[in-house]
């Protein structure tokens, strides 16, 4: 089953990224990350967020970073 991560609605918080079936930003669990938090404690915190869903965001996340270095290394040569 594919797991869907991503929701964007301007009737939910102004249009602003959600993990799909809750109105948690996705923008939180980096800011979680970013201060030192771990996945398990943004879990508790937002219980309707499933851990599948952060992981996914993760893969994807990383791939979009590889993607864009590879593109932006190109255009600096």
């Amino acid at each position: 089953m594919e797991v869907k991560v991503l929701h964007i609605d301007p009737e939910i918080l102004g249009g602003t990224p959600v993990f799909y079936g809750t109105r948690v930003p996705i923008k939180n669990l980096f800011d979680y990350l970013e201060t030192g938090e771990t996945i398990e404690t943004f879990l508790e915190d937002f219980e309707g967020v499933k851990r599948e869903q952060v992981i996914k965001l993760l893969e994807t996340s990383q791939k979009l970073i590889e993607s864009s270095t590879a593109i932006l290394y190109e255009n600096l040569t």
